[in-house]
């Protein structure tokens, strides 16, 4: 028998909602409260309520005075910035459909999605979106604007239109109505268009909202996050929908160069990240402490904050702990907090799992991840670790109006509001993607455990080894990953006759491993690939990630890459791994892993 759990719903979406209704009751209750803040020749300002809800106004009025009708679709094609937000709201106002585009993707996937959602208008960020735009073969008759230049001019048309034409606008919306159409990662093929209506977005704000801890801890009027995932990734997309509906304020940064420099500046309260982003703060962290001669004092320091991080779970900490962890906040765990701004005590992670050891060390740091769980097709979250639920090591319980099952072979299915309205003009992968009692079908594969959801690996990837072995290869990628010196990790073994995995330097760790070896900077990958120390040292990840598994699921050989994976070939957007490609595209260094 399948295993579910469900949550209540706090809301349920009323017929006439829009995921635009958020900035209007904000503009009429808190006016004059900072719903935004802007980076303005390097000082954050703030922008009020009312004062967004102006310009949201404007430019969707002037979408319609450029022709935008109700139910058009319009692409989105811009990094992480103020404007993509407001863009968004403006095309709901004015009744149409938004369309995300990464702002990394190349011509073929801009085209493929311009072209497929039938978009009449794109708004692109900057001269180099508009370069892939024109290298894309898409619509002759597809109006564009540019977010750095054409948005001033577009706005001032719409001032000079009646309110009542926006008004009626509003009113042909409703809980039914598509609002975005969000593209699949395509990882396995060509993307697929998930129809999110506003009901959809307005339930899962709302629920995710309300949900035990959100609105009076972590998403407040006085809390204020800074954005800087791609807002085209529903994820990121959805945590800001939820900020501006609780009052939180929001801002934005595409730099992510510059994010250690801007988080203490604007001091966010809250971190929006994937594990990555932690896995990063992490090891910055340990090789500052390393190279200054204090490496048995970040490893005690590790050690204790784990240890507390779990005595939580199980009861208070001891004395000797609370006094040792005391010590260690002053020597260690307030330096980890001033790389996020000081002011952090959430964060949020999703995209894939965070990893028991990490999560435990930054609750022991004074931040707790709240890790969570969810699908384009589920309009992001259905499951997440709550302040006052949480497990670290599962991505949580199912949100207000959620309910997951696990089937007898172990695929994760989910129902709720949030649980998209099917794939645009593809009957037969929408009625593909659910069962026979309406259950979508995830792809995910994971055990329930007191409600809490733990997420083993995806269904299709599966590796089946030539001795029958089932090897799920996420979670030894995800160990692999977490070492500070790798980038990426493909584990393989298709019917061959063991485990193997192929492995990606991160840039930033190559640099500070020849800084440690003593080695010149300008030597490259390739020239250091058979270098025993490095080989050594991706061993150590690989032996970390092996002793998670039997010996037969365990990578036995692995090699080295030259060249780190590059979104728009082995990587998706999104940053997942199009595993296919890479298994075709380097097949001849697969064939030497098992060569005799």
């Amino acid at each position: 028998m399948s295993a579910v759990w469900s949550t209540p719903a706090r809301y349920v979406a009323e017929p006439g909602v829009s995921a635009a209704d958020d900035i209007v009751d904000n503009a009429r209750v808190r006016p004059d409260h900072p719903a935004f803040a802007r980076l303005v020749d390097g000082t954050w300002q703030s922008v009020t309520s009312k004062q967004f809800l102006d310009e949201v106004t404007s430019l969707a009025s002037g979408l319609i005075a450029a022709g935008i009708g109700p139910g058009d679709r319009v692409g989105l094609m811009s990094s992480t910035r103020y404007e993509w937000t407001l863009c968004d709201f403006a095309i709901w106002t004015a009744g149409a459909i938004s369309v995300p585009i990464y702002e990394t993707s190349p011509p073929a996937q801009a085209e493929w999605i311009l072209n497929d959602s039938g978009a009449v208008a794109v708004f692109a960020e900057n001269d180099r979106c508009a370069a892939v735009l024109d290298a894309a073969a898409t619509s002759p008759g597809l109006r564009r604007w540019q977010l750095d230049r054409d948005l001033d001019r577009l706005a001032a048309a719409g001032r000079t239109r009646p309110a009542a034409e926006l008004a009626e606008r509003r009113r042909m919306v409703g809980a039914t109505t598509p609002a975005t159409i969000v593209y699949t990662s395509g990882t396995t093929g060509r993307p697929k268009g998930c129809v999110l209506t506003h009901g959809n977005l307005v339930a899962e704000i709302r629920n995710v909202a309300r949900a035990d801890g959100v609105a009076d801890g972590v998403l407040t009027e006085h809390s204020s996050l800074l954005l800087f995932l791609p807002l085209a990734h529903i994820l990121a997309r959805m945590v800001a929908l939820v900020a501006v509906h609780n009052g939180t304020q929001l801002a934005h940064t595409s730099d992510l160069a510059g994010l250690a420099d801007e988080l203490p500046r604007y001091r966010p309260t809250i971190i929006l990240g994937v594990p990555r982003v932690f896995e990063k703060l992490y090891d910055t962290a340990r090789f500052i402490a390393v190279t200054g001669g204090h490496r048995h004092l970040f490893r005690a320091a590790e050690s204790t904050a784990v240890a507390y991080s779990r005595s939580l779970e199980t009861g208070r900490p001891g004395l000797p702990l609370r006094v040792a962890h005391r010590l260690f906040d002053r020597l260690v765990y307030a330096k980890v907090r001033a790389t996020l701004g000081g002011r952090a005590r959430h964060a949020c992670s999703g995209g894939a799992p965070l990893g028991v050891r990490l999560g435990h060390f930054f609750r022991g740091c004074g931040v707790t991840v709240l890790e969570g769980w969810g699908l384009t097709e589920t309009t992001s979250g259905t499951t997440l670790n709550l302040p006052a639920f949480q497990r670290i090591g599962t991505v949580g319980r199912p949100l207000p109006g959620c309910a997951v099952r696990v089937d007898a072979d172990g695929e994760v299915l989910v129902k709720g509001p949030n649980v998209f309205a099917g794939y645009w003009r593809d009957a037969a992968a929408t009625a593909g993607a659910f069962d026979t009692d309406g259950w979508l079908r995830t792809g995910d594969l994971g055990e329930l455990d007191d409600g809490y959801l733990r997420i083993t690996g995806r269904k299709k990837d599966l590796i089946v080894t030539a001795s029958g072995k089932n090897v799920a290869p996420a979670p030894l990628e995800d160990r692999v990953r977490a070492h500070w010196l790798v980038g990426d990790c493909v584990v393989i073994g298709e019917a061959r006759p063991y485990v193997a995995a192929l492995v990606t330097l991160d840039p930033d760790g190559f640099a500070r491993w020849k800084r440690q070896q003593g080695l010149a900077a300008a030597h490259g990958v390739a020239e250091l690939l058979d270098h025993p120390n490095l080989v050594a040292e991706i061993q150590t990840a690989v032996d970390e990630a092996n002793r998670t598994v039997s010996t037969a699921e365990g990578v036995r050989k692995f090699r080295v890459l030259a060249e780190p994976f590059q979104v728009g070939a082995e990587l998706t957007p999104s940053q997942k791994v199009r595993r296919e490609y890479v298994r075709s595209k380097l097949r001849p260094e697969i064939d030497e892993l098992y060569a005799r």
